[in-house]
């Protein structure tokens, strides 16, 4: 007697995952460039010449620090998209401004918003620490064992910048913005990644003080050796030629021409960093999402701020590239699809 035997073919469905709900959080307080005209010898044109920067936010409440602004980022997502804080299953805050060492911010963000069901954790790339957040809530999505993951990107820069320090006071602002991933089954959301590191930058963007090899002292906070110190041009050089590189990679590997993409993503760095990635993928200014002459550079904070305030002209189905690069040095562009129409 034969035996038959019935193969059942099962489809398994592609999961991807896409944003769908945006936050955001700026201080009320403008630091402009005439007031800082006051505290170093600079001036509007040359601020505005060689940054873009007309004005940056900066958070005065007393006590407040990266998780306020976290927090309230978290809080305008949840109040436009309606998602219950229960629902969500995690909780990444990008950040290299943490409330403090040790304690997480990020678990106290969620905490604060009622995601009593999320567990949390911080990510630190300095300025392309949102990239590597989505990355990294793309892959939790993707497995299948979690259904939103809550990604935000804050920083307090104010409290880390020697504002007699032209080289670095006129660059950076406070602010904040979150993301949401959910699963997508339309081919939607994240669809490529290069990410990329070198130890080499160390020395070009940094804070001496404050870390394992050198404990904050009375010596080190004499010498100001606690806030950011930068080699601009050097930066400078190497930002350009990696995110324009990286921007222009996520084009040829995808097989995508300029007229493919609706939207370049960048970090709000430089305007002249952000022309450069423009001009390397052939895109019009009227494809690049900018805003650093509100805002200046809010390290973790640019991509999702850029998100939020572009949101009302993203249409379900556009190409998107994101383009970041930060000390350490940290870089990297990921092509993602835009999931629904605000």
């Amino acid at each position: 007697m034969k035996s038959r035997f019935i193969i059942k073919q099962t489809t398994m469905t592609k999961i991807t995952a896409a944003i769908t709900a945006v936050g955001k959080y700026v201080p009320e307080y403008a630091l402009t460039n005439q007031e800082l005209e006051t505290m170093v010898d600079t001036n509007d044109e040359w601020i505005t010449t060689r940054t873009g920067i007309k004005e940056r936010r900066i958070l005065k409440e007393p006590g407040a620090g990266t998780s306020f602004m976290a927090i309230k980022a978290a809080e305008n997502l949840l109040e436009k998209s309606g998602v219950a804080a229960a629902d969500i299953d995690m909780v990444i805050v990008a950040t290299a401004t943490p409330d403090m060492p040790v304690a997480s911010t990020a678990a106290y963000t969620a905490s604060k918003i009622g995601a009593v069901n999320a567990f949390s954790y911080d990510l630190q790339a300095a300025c392309s620490s949102f990239l590597y957040g989505m990355s990294t809530a793309a892959r939790y999505i993707e497995s299948g064992r979690y259904k939103k993951v809550l990604l935000i990107g804050a920083d307090k820069m104010s409290s880390i910048i020697d504002y007699t320090d032209r080289a670095t006071c006129i660059i950076f602002g406070d602010g904040a913005g979150a993301v949401l991933f959910e699963p997508n089954t339309e081919d939607l959301g994240l669809q490529d990644e290069y990410l990329r590191s070198d130890g080499i930058g160390r020395e070009f963007l940094k804070i001496d003080a404050g870390g394992s090899i050198l404990p904050a002292s009375e010596e080190t906070l004499k010498n100001g050796q606690h806030f950011v110190h930068q080699e601009g041009r050097t930066v400078f050089k190497f930002a350009v030629s990696n995110m324009a590189d990286v921007a222009e990679k996520m084009l040829t590997r995808n097989d995508l021409t300029k007229e493919d993409i609706e939207w370049l993503v960048p970090h709000q760095a430089n305007k002249r960093i952000i022309e450069a990635t423009a001009n390397r993928i052939g895109l019009e200014e009227e494809k690049v999402m900018m805003n650093i002459h509100r805002y200046g550079n809010t390290t973790s904070a640019t991509l999702p701020l850029l998100l939020a305030d572009y949101e009302k002209e993203l249409n379900k189905g556009d190409n998107l590239i994101f383009a970041a690069f930060g000390g350490g040095f940290t870089w990297g562009a990921i092509y993602l699809k835009w999931a629904y129409n605000s």
